[in-house]
């Protein structure tokens, strides 16, 4: 199946070596195409045209079980659990140009590169609110909204499930994950009217899943 999905993580660990280690461990039974070091080396472990073991049980736009259809990119960063820092510039222009040159080669939509928490709301919060998903839009990967939108009568389930999310988890989780990738300055699971003129101007980006989608 073609890849048409570009999907972020942070490693999550206390180390890059560390994560790195265990992504090459058929034991472990985790894997992903690269990963990025904080100095901005890029690693390939899996190439392309197969299948990596970094989604998990995810969603996204309708379609289920994500690693039959996405790219997977490990960001070295040892995350909420073990002192959660900045990504540093160099990382990031590393990761965007390692995200262009996939996009040029994969037909991967702007509103299908995602972060793990986008896929898997209710288990991941990777890579998190300070990741530089703003910065990466503003150079051709993925999108941000430009300014925000009226609030529209539409609740925030309807313009979560518009965007992407599934529909099937409490209302906080969702907006939780919302928040982390699109509202990364309040991130408390509360729908408040900032939030919700946020989720419109996301929700106005991106057109409707197709019927196909599966």
């Amino acid at each position: 199946m073609p890849a048409n999905i570009l999907m972020l993580h942070y490693t999550g660990m206390q180390s890059g070596r560390a994560a790195i280690e265990r992504l090459r461990d058929p034991v472990a039974k985790v894997s992903s195409h690269y990963v990025v070091e904080e100095d901005g080396t890029v690693l390939r472990l899996v190439p392309e045209e197969r299948r990596a073991w970094h989604a998990g049980i995810s969603h996204w736009r309708g379609r289920a079980a994500l690693n039959d259809r996405s790219i997977g990119i490990e960001i070295v960063n040892p995350g909420h659990d073990w002192g959660y820092r900045p990504f540093p510039a160099l990382q990031m222009a590393a990761l965007c140009d390692l995200c262009l040159d996939i996009l040029a080669r994969h037909p991967v939509a702007p509103w299908d590169v995602v972060g793990h928490s986008d896929v898997a709301p209710d288990r991941k919060q990777d890579p998190g609110e300070l990741f530089d998903w703003e910065g990466l839009a503003a150079n051709g990967v993925g999108l941000w909204p430009a300014a925000e939108a009226e609030p529209v009568e539409a609740g925030p389930e309807a313009l979560l499930a518009a965007i992407g999310y599934r529909s099937d988890l409490p209302l906080p989780v969702l907006l939780t994950a919302f928040q982390r990738r699109w509202r990364p300055e309040q991130v408390d699971g509360i729908a408040d009217a900032g939030c919700l003129a946020r989720l419109a101007a996301v929700a106005a980006m991106i057109p409707p899943a197709p019927p196909e989608a599966g």
